[in-house]
Order: C-alpha cells, then sequence, then structure tokens
C-alpha cells in the first residue's frame, strides 16, 4: 500500500497560497487507483465465511490446483 511519505505531490495553490489542487506522478496515481481497489474488494468481501488455511489448501489439493 502507498504510504504518503512516498508521494511527491506537487500543489496548486490559490493567489492567496491555499492549496486547491495536487499534482502526483501518473505512476504514483497508478498505484493509488489499485490501493483503492484492493480496500473497496477486502470492504465487500468483510461479511464473507473465511475457512481455515489448511482446509483452503486441502481444497486447492483435492481440485488439483496445487
Amino acid at each position: 500500500m502507498t504510504k504518503f511519505k512516498e508521494l511527491h505531490p506537487e500543489y496548486i495553490t490559490d493567489k492567496k497560497g491555499r492549496k486547491k489542487s495536487v499534482i502526483i506522478p501518473i505512476k504514483e496515481f497508478k498505484e493509488l487507483l489499485e490501493d483503492i481497489d484492493d480496500l473497496v474488494a477486502a470492504a465487500e468481501r468483510k461479511d464473507e465465511p473465511t475457512i481455515s488455511h489448511k482446509k483452503l489448501l486441502d481444497e486447492l489439493k483435492k481440485d488439483g490446483l496445487i
């Protein structure tokens, strides 16, 4: 996940020097979008039932996936 300290923002200010907009490198913007997508997916799945790691491995082996 992208950390604020890792961003390199440039600010657009009004005549009084108040920050109005921000510009970030496209790579950092794309990383932020990926982070948002991940957070949305996690939020949408928060109420889904869970299974143990062992059970997951057993099911994957049974299905021939590992």
